[in-house]
């Protein structure tokens, strides 16, 4: 739901009423994601998707008239084997409600902290004996697993919107704004820095922080602050070693990171390791770093680079080797009613 929270938040300070359909139990093999939405707005226009299909138009059916009679309620549609994110056919449970004002007068709160990168969960009762408790909601700050709650008099669906992973971007070129519109897709909080005052040239970077500070000292003061963990992404995109072996020599000692790369050649990579190894540095330390940074797609230009570094800080960071689809004969992982990741 995440990805569509501009779009509930403008029909809700519209006045008018959509209908909300989340995907909050998936049965079969697959990998569709539990808390993947869909709203369908006064005029009829959606925003977000769960599956594609045959299925998304039924789905979308049943939102419109939840909008229209104001009922909501937990339904199951069977999936046709082949269609999006499906092996073997399937079924998911999906809980569709009128959404408003009146039906979530607390949502701009629940917008304002995932805006401000602040833990927010939602819980909704999404089956209960007493229809009337049906798709209430309680909104806490409490670290919570996404995922269906079954209790003995009720269901509810637990959304978590922990703040986003983060990604910072050590040097400000045309790398960096290539990189930075690939990893806010992908729902990075991003945030370059740059030792040189023409990084904060306007426009330059949308969507991404600007920070003008030496790299390793900037490093250095997030570490000391706790503001880096094991979701956070590093990509080094500066050639000079004068900066990038302090950083590198910083990024290298901190015990919690998801991923750290560095661009350049393979000349450039060689001369890289040998300094951080002349900084006392041992292998099983250095294979913590990408470099260089990026998987073999051959990528040319910043922005063929750009995708060459989300793929791989993807499949970093959900444990893949970044082969080929087609020559992977390992099944797909099970659905499940969890997700590891912020909706």
């Amino acid at each position: 739901m995440r990805d569509i929270v501009e779009d509930l938040l403008r029909l809700w300070h519209s006045g008018r009423t959509g209908g909300l359909a989340t995907i909050v139990r998936t049965i079969g093999s697959g990998s569709l994601p539990v808390g993947s939405a869909i709203l369908v707005d006064a005029n009829g226009a959606v925003y977000g998707s769960v599956l594609g299909g045959s299925i998304e138009s039924t789905i979308y059916d049943a939102a419109v008239e939840a909008a229209r009679t104001g009922r909501r309620g937990l339904h199951r549609f069977g999936v046709p084997i082949g269609e999006a994110g499906l092996d073997s056919g399937g079924m998911i449970d999906v809980f569709i409600e009128p959404f408003s004002r009146r039906d979530f007068p607390e949502f701009p709160s629940v917008a304002a902290e995932i805006a401000a990168h602040r833990r927010v969960t939602v819980f909704t009762v999404v089956w209960n004996p007493d229809q009337d408790l049906i798709g209430q909601h309680l909104v806490t700050d409490k670290r919570h697993a996404t995922e269906l709650v079954a209790l003995p008099e009720s269901d509810l669906f637990v959304a978590s919107f922990p703040p986003p992973p983060r990604l910072i971007i050590f040097g400000a070129n045309a790398y960096a704004a290539a990189l930075s519109a690939q990893a806010r897709l992908l729902g990075y909080r991003v945030t370059i820095c740059d030792s040189r005052e023409t990084a904060e040239t306007p426009n330059a970077f949308p969507g991404a922080e600007v920070i003008v500070d030496w790299p390793h000292r900037y490093l250095n003061a997030l570490s000391a602050a706790g503001e880096i963990d094991s979701s956070t992404g590093i990509v080094v995109l500066s050639h000079d070693p004068k900066f990038e072996i302090p950083l590198l020599t910083v990024a290298l000692r901190l015990p919690e990171l998801g991923y750290l790369g560095a661009i350049g050649s393979r000349a450039a990579h060689v001369r890289r390791i040998e300094d951080l190894q002349a900084g006392g540095f041992d292998d099983a330390r250095l294979s913590r770093l990408h470099s260089p940074a990026g998987l073999d797609i051959g990528a040319r230009t910043a922005t063929e680079v750009a995708c060459s570094i989300a793929a791989e800080l993807l499949a970093v960071r959900s444990g893949r080797s970044g082969g080929q689809l087609s020559g992977n004969e390992q099944d797909s992982a099970p659905y499940t009613t969890k997700a590891t990741v912020g909706l």
